[in-house]
């Protein structure tokens, strides 16, 4: 059995956001138009950038919507050699252009701060990493044969608060030696807008929440996840468990399918979606989404910028054409075009096609470019047949 593309909450364009009690106005799509913000990124970000980009078109001409592409400037360590913070004053501008218009972001990755700073600028809260193995790629993962079969689950990562958004202090001690103190925490606010972004959707998936914290490791910040957890799962009817994260990381990899909702905080969550690539067979089939309360949205690999790959073609790009699958069933309610582009995919890993990172017995290894388009002629397929 092949489980459906990532479920997130079955209706898609936010309507898991939008009725939440943190929501401030999550739009409704009012038009066949997409209006994307691409951030090439960089590293192997314009290559898988431009791959999904050509995936994405062959969508839109097939399901009969129109894409608005729009370019920001460079994120990153770019941004840093010409002078400029990760996130540049430019690039806020230009996301705060493309949200207030009802678009998303397409990002390539950006080295730095950049992601952090973003989540924060524009309070990205929440971040969603769906994990789904569809049985084509079973053999070409590292865990055992049917180890993975009908994994379908989704890591809730709180972003805009925690260690990642805490305050770092440098100083010296009295025998001038350096020292380093970073301080950071949660309010009842910061983590009950999370939490109940993760039950309503467990509500609306197989009703199961895990939250992850450390108990004994860092006390006071677990027992206010597990008070606000408590409640919120009650109110939602909705069954809830508690892990210590080194727990949690060895029975995501040693018992999957026990898992639905996860959430956890931002490093925790981490963690947790990066070990989700090794049950997906790559870091570079991870993916997902950062949401705001006002339902704007950033769509993106999680892995990095691969700078050993840069310009050599051998990046395998799925992670970032899945993430714009994603961009389409959540921001913009096309759920038939972001399942073509997930049925696009099996299809041609069944015709035996395979990436440098997933080699897999005598199958052909095609480039970045190639799978790109690949991919977007098996979309093309169902309306030529």
């Amino acid at each position: 059995m092949t489980p459906s593309p990532p479920n997130i909450a079955g209706a898609g364009c936010l309507d898991w956001l939008a009725s939440n009690e943190f929501s401030a106005g999550v739009r409704q799509p009012a038009s066949r138009h997409v209006l994307i913000g691409v951030l090439n990124g960089e590293g192997i970000g314009p290559e898988v950038v431009q791959a999904s980009l050509e995936v994405l078109q062959a969508t839109a001409t097939v399901h009969g919507f129109t894409l608005g592409l729009e370019y920001g400037g460079e994120i990153g360590r770019l941004a840093e050699k010409r002078g400029q913070p990760p996130l540049p004053a430019d690039v806020v501008a230009f996301a705060s252009r493309i949200f207030s218009r009802g678009g998303a972001l397409l990002n390539g990755p950006g080295g730095g701060r950049y992601v952090y700073d973003l989540r924060a600028q524009f309070d990205l809260f929440c971040k969603l990493n769906p994990i789904v193995v569809p049985a084509e790629f079973a053999g070409a993962g590292r865990m055992r044969d049917g180890h993975t079969a009908e994994v379908d689950l989704l890591i809730v990562r709180e972003g805009a608060s925690g260690l990642y958004q805490g305050q770092a202090v440098s100083t010296h001690d009295p025998k001038g030696e350096r020292r380093r103190d970073h301080t950071f925490g949660y309010s009842e606010t910061e983590v009950r807008r999370v939490v109940t972004v993760a039950a309503r959707l467990a509500q609306q998936r197989r009703n199961k929440l895990t939250v992850v914290y450390k108990e004994a490791g860092v006390p006071g910040i677990s027992e206010l996840w597990r008070d606000c957890a408590q409640d919120i799962a009650a109110a939602h009817a909705v069954g809830c468990e508690f892990l210590d994260i080194d727990y949690a990381g060895y029975r995501l990899l040693q018992q999957p399918r026990d898992f639905d909702v996860i959430v956890a905080p931002n490093l925790f969550g981490d963690i947790l979606s990066d070990l989700g690539g090794v049950l997906l067979g790559s870091r570079a089939l991870t993916f997902g989404g950062s949401f705001s309360a006002a339902g704007h949205a950033v769509y993106q690999t999680n892995h990095g910028a691969a700078y050993d790959l840069a310009g050599t073609d051998r990046a395998n790009p799925l992670g970032q054409i899945y993430s714009a699958a994603l961009m389409l069933r959540e921001s913009f309610g096309l759920i038939d075009a972001a399942e073509a582009i997930h049925a696009a995919v099996r299809a041609v890993w069944r015709a035996g096609w395979r990436t440098a990172d997933l080699p897999e017995g005598n199958h052909p290894i095609v480039g970045t470019r190639q799978l790109g388009q690949l991919v977007a002629e098996a979309v093309r397929a169902p309306a030529a047949a």
